[in-house]
């Protein structure tokens, strides 16, 4: 039997990008370019743990493309952090930012630590390590960071203490701040808001009823609890959502306000308990994975029973996952289109950090709603123009936008 070679997740990207460069009729050197990184730190984090012991924390920073503008991504402290992923997540947020046509490249960067098991002093203490040892890399016009995994507007509230103490005052130098200090109203909300306008505007186009439409939610943090919320005042019908501590399921409908009031869902009294894995089994309208990356694979592919699958998380379905998905006719909404709401929540409060004016949350969910609308209708027009699935076409325009800025810039040192 042959053995079977896995890619890496930076590999999984860059055959999208492969694909929309061939389609474009991309020069091979812009290809090589567009699949490589610009710059990547690895850096070593000493850190005391509570019992007084010294442990080794390993912490990274990718930049992939700065074609567009500054980079930006997320900062992530969990675990299974790599520098493979974090390169795979820089790369995804460079085609992110250009689909939604803010002046941003890609990033990423994180910790290799289990968030769950830190105190918050501790938190605070490898935040700032993290900065110290990377602040040359960062600032609002190289390098802007944010919240993920692991991490929050507390934890970019430490980030900008402590780039602040070195570089002096710049609010913009980060984004997912709380709203008391330089942050935006809106900006919790916009990734989760974005996945529901996506997954109404999906409905829409194949003229699916929105009202009462079965909606499955993997993950129930902040993406998961935004899209479930949206989703239920946008009249879908929320049947089954899942975090860390397991899932539930109810075919009449779950009230979302009431899981928000318990401390974590294996607390909830309502719904047959399911294990979080099997939530992405359940039969439904649409799926969405809200939580962790190449969570549908070829082995849990088959039993996926929805008709739209659309990608909150960033990279949740493998690519040969994927192709077993098209050729069941269901349709998927990619990551760096479903979630794209998060980095244009983030380049509107970094534009007020630096304009120093506030915005109205109304105002900040009507640019994010108008701007989410034309990313979609954009993919969907190349995807027509092109005949290829979605996740195709938006690659395609974000590559060709990228691949533009980079020849216009030229190369010569």
């Amino acid at each position: 039997m042959d053995r079977v070679v896995l890619r890496s997740s930076f590999e999984e990207v860059n055959e999208q990008v492969l694909r929309a460069g061939d389609l474009l009729g991309l020069h091979p050197g812009i290809i090589e370019v567009l699949t490589s990184c610009e710059r990547e730190a690895v850096i070593a984090i000493p850190m005391y743990d509570d019992d007084g012991n010294i442990e080794v924390l390993s912490g990274y920073r990718v930049q992939h493309s700065s074609a567009r503008g500054p980079t930006k991504g997320g900062i992530r402290f969990h675990q299974t952090v790599n520098l493979d992923e974090t390169r795979a997540l820089a790369s995804l947020m460079t085609w992110k930012t250009a689909l939604v046509d803010v002046p941003f490249g890609g990033s990423k960067g994180g910790v290799a630590v289990d968030a769950s098991t830190l105190s918050a002093r501790r938190k605070e203490q490898i935040i700032r390590r993290w900065t110290r040892s990377l602040v040359e890399m960062l600032g609002q016009n190289r390098d802007i960071p944010s919240p993920d995994l692991g991490t929050d507007a507390q934890t970019m509230a430490w980030f900008l203490d402590e780039y602040q103490r070195l570089e002096g005052f710049q609010p913009a130098c980060v984004t997912g701040k709380p709203i008391e200090l330089f942050g935006a109203p809106g900006r919790e909300e916009a990734t989760g808001r974005g996945v529901a306008g996506i997954t109404r505007a999906a409905l829409e186009r194949d003229g699916h009823e929105i009202e009462g439409a079965r909606v499955a939610i993997q993950g129930f943090g902040n993406v998961g609890r935004y899209t479930a919320l949206t989703c239920s005042e946008l009249g879908m019908k929320v049947i089954a959502i899942a975090d860390v501590t397991g899932g539930i399921v109810d075919p009449d409908g779950l009230d979302v306000w009431e899981l928000l009031s318990y401390p974590d869902l294996s607390h909830a009294t309502v719904g047959d308990r399911i294990g979080s894995a099997d939530v992405l089994e359940v039969e439904c309208d649409v799926l969405i994975p809200a939580a962790l990356g190449e969570v549908i694979t070829d082995e849990n592919v088959d039993r996926v029973r929805c008709t739209y699958l659309i990608e909150a998380a960033n990279h949740p379905t493998i690519s040969t996952a994927d192709a077993r998905l098209h050729k069941r006719g269901i349709t998927i909404v990619p990551d760096i289109l479903a979630n794209s709401g998060g980095v244009l929540g983030s380049y509107f409060e970094w534009t007020q950090n630096i304009q120093e004016f506030r915005w109205p949350l109304e105002r900040f969910r009507e640019e994010l709603d108008a701007r989410m609308a034309v990313a979609f209708n954009t993919t969907v027009e190349t995807a027509d123009q092109y005949k290829v699935d979605l996740r195709t076409a938006a690659y395609v325009v974000s590559v060709k936008r990228v691949a533009e800025a980079f020849t216009l810039r030229g190369t010569l040192a």
